[in-house]
């Protein structure tokens, strides 16, 4: 089966090389570009029409590095399908087997779908739990230094703890203590309070942020109307910041969705743990390359959505706008 599968992606190497080739080939076009409007500086530089010598000088720069920079992405790609053909396909048969990933496809996103359940109920819980954790932080007076302590305390411990710890020592731990209720804990839920303990840390730290961005003007303002401390920050500060930290936040989105793959270690049978089953079953890495590709079709659009949302509120920035 392996040796059909490289008589059949012989073919589709030779193909792709060959449009490679004729890559290679345009881009003669911008260097032919560049050195025609050279030659055209040159003989208006000698005729002393200075003005036309450098334009001409402009755009043939600009069609050089057009040139070089398309002809540096052309050498990467072609290195890197060289490192997919070489030694008869052996890099492509061990991470992109298609008929492995095929048979086995369904089973991952079946699996997978562990890994979306425990990262929509930690983030939830993380929402919550890092507000909480914020306010506790910049509890105001002598009277909230104890919980401001107490809050700096658990931030800076989560925070230099590796997640992985923190999920092994939760979803091990909390079973051998015999605890009512914490005892009989499924996996996946001791995994998302490990993740919610770790990620609401960070989470505390970003709400901090958001809400220190606020001009102290809007809390005098506030309490000087009657406000307490308590209502100023749910009806005038926390709204306003909370709009200020949408783009970090849907960063540490992203960030504990790629950290459910960590649950593997308490052998939560989530998508990566299933897709290590069957590789070595079978020897092959392609189930794990199945599993990134999940993760990838995921995460690529988030990230692009929290790119849009940082552009548009840099150009709110610079008109002044709201």
């Amino acid at each position: 089966m392996a040796l059909e599968a490289v008589q059949a992606a012989t073919p589709l190497a030779e193909a792709v090389l060959a449009a490679l080739g004729l890559s290679a080939v345009a881009l003669m076009v911008p260097a032919a570009r560049a050195v025609r409007l050279a030659r055209a500086a040159i003989t208006a530089q000698a005729v002393n029409d200075l003005i036309q010598a450098r334009v001409k000088g402009a755009e043939s720069r600009n069609s050089s590095l057009v040139a070089m920079g398309f002809a540096g992405a052309l050498v990467v790609v072609l290195l890197t399908v060289l490192l997919f053909v070489v030694n008869n396909l052996a890099v492509s048969r061990v991470f992109f087997y298609i008929p492995l990933i095929s048979s086995s496809f369904w089973l991952m996103v079946k699996a997978f779908w562990i890994n979306i359940y425990i990262f929509m109920v930690a983030e939830i819980l993380v929402l919550i739990w890092g507000l909480v954790i914020a306010i506790a932080r910049m509890a105001p007076g002598s009277a909230g230094r104890p919980v401001r302590m107490l809050a700096t305390f658990y931030v800076d411990i989560f925070r230099s703890l590796p997640g992985i710890i923190t999920i092994y020592l939760i979803g091990f731990g909390l079973p051998l203590t015999h605890l009512p209720v914490l005892k009989d804990l499924s996996q996946e839920s001791l995994a998302i309070i490990a993740l919610t303990l770790t990620n609401g840390a960070y989470t505390a730290e970003i709400y901090r942020a958001g809400i220190e961005s606020i001009h102290w003007s809007q809390t005098a303002a506030a309490r000087s109307l009657g406000l307490s401390y308590m209502q100023t920050l749910r009806y005038v500060v926390v709204p306003q910041g909370v709009r200020n930290i949408i783009p970090p936040m849907l960063n540490s989105f992203i960030s504990l969705q790629k950290d459910t793959a960590l649950v593997n270690v308490i052998g939560t049978i989530d998508a990566f743990n299933q897709s290590i089953i069957v590789a070595s079953n079978n020897f092959n890495l392609s189930p794990v390359t199945t599993v990134a590709l999940l993760f990838i079709a995921i995460t690529i659009p988030q990230t692009r959505l929290v790119d849009r949302m940082i552009a548009r509120d840099r150009r709110r920035m610079r008109i002044g706008g709201s």
